[in-house]
């Protein structure tokens, strides 16, 4: 007969608490996991229903108020035309991160098309895809995207365009390498014996199998198009003022950082916030697809 399993001793001192998990099972709860899921959620509610967290006109103007100090009336302060600096920072998620998004997902689904392209290819088109995609990947990508917006001008749609083509790359090169992988599986090669078309095999296997690693890369890769967007508006080739992006505040606030600091500190807190906690689900994500347990 097996001996029971004794629930004290060093045996049990050595097992991990049952709420900690076993990397199969949940993942444990850490104010590191609860604190980035509670900043995305208040950017999604900030993105869709601004005026939940701020009830102010974020483009109301009050000389009398102007570069008032946090306080009661305005919990951030006012800006140097006084405008409520909470409001702004609220409604200027709208901007800085519906322009991220957009820009991510066009990059997504230009880098699958492209990768998948590349890693189906014959040879000759596949080197010519790889090198391009080589190429652009050597060039930072706010670098690239202000390059791309100078060359076709200022504006929201060119800069989402722009920052899209400096991330594909990212997405391309990893789709690249899984089609090639993929494509050379049992089941791809029974799909072929069977007769079905490479249309169909492409569809119904080989791009299922290649997306697994998206996810992860979409959710660090928007960190990436908020800090290219806001970099952009710095420079005045996003939204233009008077709207509320974070940006654009930021430019308008370097000329009053000796008398009104807080005009510049909370959307620059915003923005390191949104980085850091999408920074953050996207490495957990990564864990979670690596099958690796993430510390507590």
């Amino acid at each position: 007969m097996t001996a029971p399993t004794s629930t004290h001793g060093p045996e049990a001192a050595r097992r991990p608490p049952a709420w900690r998990g076993t990397g199969e099972g949940r993942w444990p709860v850490s104010l590191g996991v609860l604190l980035p899921i509670a900043v995305l959620v208040l950017l999604a509610v900030a993105v869709a229903a601004p005026g939940l967290l701020a009830s102010a006109d974020p483009l109301a103007a009050d000389p009398l108020r102007a570069l008032a100090p946090p306080g009661g009336e305005h919990w951030f302060g006012s800006d140097h035309l006084g405008r409520d600096v909470l409001s702004r920072v609220v409604y200027g998620a709208r901007h800085s991160i519906s322009i991220g998004v957009a820009a991510t997902v066009l990059a997504v689904t230009a880098g699958v098309l492209l990768g998948l392209a590349a890693g189906l290819s014959p040879k000759w088109l596949d080197e010519a895809l790889a090198r391009s995609f080589d190429v652009l990947s050597t060039l930072p990508e706010l670098l690239l995207a202000l390059l791309i917006v100078a060359i076709i001008g200022p504006g929201t749609g060119n800069v989402i365009f722009a920052i899209a083509v400096a991330q594909i790359p990212n997405y391309a090169r990893v789709i690249r390498a899984q089609t090639f992988v993929v494509r050379r599986s049992g089941y791809v090669e029974q799909a072929l014996t069977f007769g079905r078309s490479r249309l169909a095999i492409t569809a119904g296997h080989v791009l299922p199998n290649v997306l697994g690693p998206i996810p992860v890369l979409a959710t660090i890769g928007l960190g990436g198009a908020v800090i290219a967007s806001t970099g952009l508006s710095f420079l005045g080739m996003g939204p233009q003022p008077p709207a509320a992006e974070w940006g654009a505040m930021l430019s308008e606030a370097r000329n009053y950082l000796r008398v009104a600091w807080w005009e510049a500190l909370f959307p620059g807190l915003a923005i390191t916030l949104t980085v850091a906690c999408l920074t953050v689900a996207g490495r957990r994500l990564q864990r979670r697809f690596e099958g690796r347990t993430p510390p507590a």
